[in-house]
């Protein structure tokens, strides 16, 4: 695992997200329970300054489209998205790449990611312009992977 690239460098090519970790956090992600139980110590305090955190499980209501657009972590593990290095799934794999940290799994994540965009293209074809209260599931799931849908 090589650790050396600064916060928010050093990404391949290929991986150009619109949000960092503390906008998504700030904008309202995973119903404010992504981490849970877990210790959030090992990123920056400034990230939960304005989060949307859930102190009682997931709440859609944290979401910034207001809508449920998450499968649980089990289904995560069912489908084999889940890496020992990364237990809580893509969105700690992107904090720790943010981070700086670069590992033999940035590939499959950075294909993950790139795989989204065909939601991104959803929104942009079947909504209007501007309209952010057409496909909301599709736009906070975007917001879910770095993708600022609010922007299509």
């Amino acid at each position: 695992m090589q650790t050396d690239s600064p916060h928010g460098t050093g990404f391949d090519p290929d991986f150009r997200p619109d949000l960092t970790p503390a906008q998504m956090l700030a904008l309202g992600v995973f119903g404010g329970a992504y981490f849970d139980n877990e210790s959030t110590d090992e990123y920056p305090k400034e990230w939960f300054k304005d989060a949307k955190i859930s102190d009682h499980g997931p709440d859609k209501s944290l979401n910034y489209f207001g809508v449920d657009a998450s499968q649980s972590r089990e289904e995560w593990i069912r489908k084999g998205w889940i890496r020992d290095q990364d237990p809580l799934g893509w969105f700690q794999w992107y904090c720790r790449y943010y981070l700086g940290r670069r590992s033999e799994d940035d590939a499959r994540q950075i294909k993950r990611w790139r795989q989204m965009v065909r939601h991104a293209a959803q929104v942009k074809y079947g909504c209007r312009a501007g309209d952010a209260t057409c496909r909301p599931k599709q736009r906070q799931a975007l917001l879910h992977w770095a993708y600022d849908s609010r922007r299509i």
